[in-house]
């Protein structure tokens, strides 16, 4: 029996018991690869011991002082560190408990921009579909993926989407790569005069899409046009980096490979690589002294923003990336992945596309190879994978409703910074056999 509202109220999870580098082990002494980063957070595994240390140090001191009386030491060098990584503008950073918050951060730092500017008709935004953002109301209202928002419709802040960048479905053969971004990143423009940009604030994307499409790399030239748009109409590009940020692509922002910048960034999930619940919006130099020049306040805050044993994680995690090297790490490890991946799945009628960028590797099933054809829904191949992976001792990440919302599934691997050529060929190993165990279960 349980008393907690689990996210599937019709099964109890086994019980985790405890963690050594990239597996997890539960009660009943069963061994997991952690593949996908418990959710694309554990990015430096389990029980490392330079995290523990310095949250213990930290509590040892002082564990909460709420931001609205003091500073810390931990929270101004994790700001600073920050500030070193990200590309000027980009230069001040509010720390939160989480990517929701860290994105409703953001989109209240947007509105507020442009009412100290006096422009308070600005107030809208533009996002794309098959995308998530969070679950909180403004982060699921920028959010593209209907499964999570149809609950919600009569609550949510009118929000404008496009098509995301999609190649795999939406470019045509006729096209070139340079093509189809210039295309699906017009649908930016179409749309910004079909509203008025008078009235929009801000254009939200995830620089890559995580969890409701399996990892939709854009693709070459795509963000450069939209910078061009935002910066042409006098609207801020804010990019989601929460789940593909943080050196998870192979770079600590993922945006640094697609050569622009951002007016807001949002990161979280591997920031404190899941020792403590943390997440920033890292905003310009501009959007910070609107406030500095204006109000002179940041409206809006939480109780446990900034958290001295959050902080104190989060630069532990970022000391520990440096020290040991482990972008590279990140980019070696994702090269062997994908290519390993592809070796092995590449005659698979039902594997339709092995898509990725470092540790961060998307897989979609189709039921067609040549036509796209997905599977029938009514397969529900994600939980039939899941449950295989799980029995054959793998943690991923699975979804459906790839496509559009409705119809698609794919899975999401995502193992630790820390994984090795030897773990990475037991994921690919335990993969393939989950997939065909699983295709012959669906009977797909």
């Amino acid at each position: 029996m349980t008393r907690v509202f689990h996210r599937s109220v019709h099964h109890t999870p086994p019980i985790v018991d405890r963690g050594e580098g990239c597996y997890l082990f539960d009660q009943q002494g069963n061994r997991y690869i952690d593949a996908c980063s418990s959710v694309v957070v554990s990015c430096l595994g389990h029980n490392h011991p330079a995290v523990i240390e310095a949250i213990r140090k930290q509590s040892q001191n002082v564990s909460f002082a709420h931001t609205s009386f003091f500073t810390s030491e931990s929270l101004e060098r994790l700001a600073v560190k920050l500030n070193e990584l990200a590309p000027d503008p980009l230069g001040y950073s509010c720390m939160v408990s989480g990517g929701s918050e860290a994105v409703e951060s953001a989109l209240k730092m947007a509105r507020q921009y442009y009412v100290e500017r006096g422009q308070t008709e600005k107030k809208y935004f533009i996002s794309r579909n098959q995308s998530y953002h969070g679950y909180t109301m403004g982060a699921l209202s920028i959010g593209g993926h209907e499964p999570r928002r149809k609950t919600y419709h009569p609550m949510l802040i009118p929000v404008h989407h496009i098509e995301t960048c999609y190649p795999y479905r939406h470019k045509l053969d006729t096209e070139t790569e340079e093509q189809y971004s210039l295309r699906a990143a017009n649908e930016l423009e179409k749309k910004l005069l079909e509203v008025g940009p008078e009235n929009i604030m801000a254009f939200t994307a995830e620089t890559i899409v995580g969890a409701t499409a399996g990892v939709l790399v854009p693709t070459r030239g795509y963000f450069k046009r939209i910078r061009e748009i935002c910066t042409e109409y006098d609207i801020l590009l804010i990019l989601d980096e929460v789940m593909c940020g943080s050196g998870r692509s192979g770079t600590f922002f993922a945006f640094s490979q697609e050569d622009v910048v951002p007016d807001i960034v949002t990161i979280s999930k591997a920031l404190g690589g899941g020792y403590q619940p943390i997440g920033a919006a890292i905003c310009s130099e501009e959007i910070y002294a609107a406030a500095q020049t204006g109000s002179g306040v940041l409206h809006g805050g939480h109780t446990f923003m900034g958290h001295t044993l959050a902080t104190s994680a989060a630069n532990a995690v970022l000391e520990t990336i440096e020290k040991e090297n482990l972008l590279e790490n990140v980019q070696n490890q994702g090269a062997k992945l994908i290519g390993l991946l592809r070796d092995r799945l590449e005659d698979n009628p039902n594997v339709g596309d092995i898509r990725g960028r470092g540790l961060f590797v998307g897989i979609e099933f189709v039921a067609d190879k040549q036509t796209k054809e997905p599977l029938d829904s009514s397969t529900n191949f994600h939980q039939v994978l899941k449950r295989a992976t799980l029995r054959n001792g793998l943690l991923l990440y699975p979804a459906d409703a790839t496509i559009d919302g409705h119809r698609g599934h794919h899975i999401l691997i995502a193992p630790p910074y820390i994984v090795n050529e030897d773990i990475v060929g037991d994921i690919v190993e335990l993969l393939v056999q989950s997939i065909n165990e699983s295709i012959r279960e669906a009977k797909v």
